[in-house]
């Protein structure tokens, strides 16, 4: 019998759902709210949820990356294909419509638990490939795709350029790279090219001989004759001087280093790897970065999403790093509490896991001794207080006098909402609306010049 639960604040929708899903030989359980399901049950130990998508606290949505491989059924009273659209976007199983039709709902929920019952048969093959890859936590579809393309490259002799923004783990790709390659027993040569000052980097990357400049008392090899046989990983490649893109070109192309100051060049063998977070293509257009180079490296392209696009990576990841940090403390496991698990989950996470795991370790080191699990506190992660100019234009709530096809700034949109709704809305309720805290709302109208209008009460008492 399959088990579905219920996230419903309405009672007499919750009952008249639950009679009938029971009429139709579901066991049913049932909550009012997000922080209610996750504090009363393991969701894991459903076959369905189905939730509603307005909820006091926070929105149903936020079940979708809380109930790991349960799919989730959005139910909404606005019927309106954006918020279908942005449900499904978000990993959503499918959405009804309120009222829904109960032959409708029914045939939905059979649909979605039989596709579900479907994919958890075919699951086992697909993760024995591996969900992990030289210490890339993950499976997600776009972790998926990427250890796939891995697994292609790997054991070539092409050379790859990865994209993706600070702190998403590059390295660990180029390191996956490596390993999986028939380079594996020979070094992996990690540089990142924009922490050596622009005038080292050529003799840091291709050596030099004695006297070939002031300060070179003795001959030194270069990190690229150090990595012969094996890999070299030059991280933030978009940073390389355009002379020592010169020589690197000459390194791929003719297989050949020559150090600084001497007169003949050396064989290497060398297999590249290049990051960037920049666009190369444009630096190219406009000549900061040399056009026959670009074209060299990239040879095969890979993309590392960002952590708020991995969905229920984040948890596993998370809860990886927990464990970590304890057994390094000498301490017994924690656990995230459900708050600090909705917490990590629904931050958007600017610093990808490099940001996750900083907060991971201040939480353990901030908890109490005697406490069992991680408190939403000590991650230090107020969801309030996010900056207006970091939050995702496309959540932020929108004026009902509001052409959507405006091209309006966050600080226009900020000002115009407060604006429009001050005379209706308490400066909690405004807060809310704009996913910030009072504090952040009042300093907002400061930098702006939006005085805060007096209350009615206040207005009358006055009168």
């Amino acid at each position: 019998m399959s088990h579905i639960l219920i996230v419903e604040d309405e009672a007499i929708i919750r009952t008249a759902l639950r009679k009938l899903l029971e009429r139709h030989r579901y066991k049913v359980s049932e909550a009012g709210s997000v922080r209610e399901a996750t504090t009363k049950y393991r969701l894991n130990d459903f076959d369905l949820i189905i939730s509603d998508l307005r909820l006091p606290g926070a929105p149903g949505t936020d079940l979708l990356k809380l109930a790991g491989d349960v799919p989730v059924l959005i139910m909404t009273s606005y019927a309106s294909l954006r918020s279908a659209v942005d449900s499904m976007r978000m990993g959503a199983a499918d959405y009804i419509a309120k009222p829904f039709d109960h032959d409708e709902m029914i045939a939905t929920v059979r649909r979605v638990i039989g596709k579900a019952e479907q994919s958890r048969a075919q699951a086992p093959a697909a993760r024995e490939q591996g969900r992990t890859i030289a210490g890339m936590i993950g499976d997600s579809p776009v972790m998926r795709d990427l250890y796939s393309r891995i697994h292609k490259v790997a054991p070539t002799d092409a050379t790859v350029l990865v994209h993706g923004e600070t702190g998403t783990g590059k390295e660990l790709v180029a390191r996956a790279i490596h390993e999986e390659s028939r380079r594996a027993g020979k070094p992996l040569i990690s540089v990142n090219c924009a922490a050596i000052p622009e005038t080292l980097i050529e003799a840091e990357l291709f050596g030099h001989e004695k006297g070939a400049f002031t300060g070179a008392q003795t001959a030194r090899e270069g990190l690229v004759a150090a990595a012969d046989g094996g890999t070299l990983f030059l991280d933030e490649i978009g940073e390389l001087p355009l002379e020592a893109q010169a020589r690197l070109l000459r390194v791929l192309q003719e297989g050949e280093v020559r150090p600084i100051g001497a007169v003949e060049s050396r064989k290497v063998d060398v297999r590249l790897v290049a990051a960037t977070h920049r666009n190369l293509r444009q630096l190219a257009a406009e000549r900061k970065f040399r056009e026959d180079l670009y074209y060299r490296i990239n040879v095969v392209q890979m993309t590392l999403a960002p952590l708020r696009e991995r969905g229920k990576d984040v948890l596993a990841i998370a809860e990886h790093l927990l464990e970590k940090f304890c057994a390094k403390v000498e301490r017994p496991t924690l656990k995230l509490s459900p708050e600090a698990v909705q917490a990590v989950t629904t931050y958007t996470w600017p610093g990808n896991v490099r940001e996750l795991e900083n907060a991971i370790q201040r939480a353990v080191i901030l908890t109490d001794d005697d406490s069992r699990e991680i408190d939403y506190n000590t991650l230090d992660i107020d969801l309030d207080l996010v900056p207006i100019e970091e939050a995702d234009p496309e959540r932020l709530p929108r004026s009902r006098h509001t052409d959507p096809r405006e091209d309006l700034s966050l600080e226009d949109y900020f000002a115009r909402f407060v604006i429009e709704h001050q005379d209706t809305m308490s400066e909690t309720e405004l807060a809310k609306k704009l996913g910030v805290s009072r504090k952040c709302l009042w300093e907002r109208r400061q930098k702006l010049g939006i005085p805060r209008k007096k209350s009615r009460r206040a207005a009358t008492a006055e009168a």
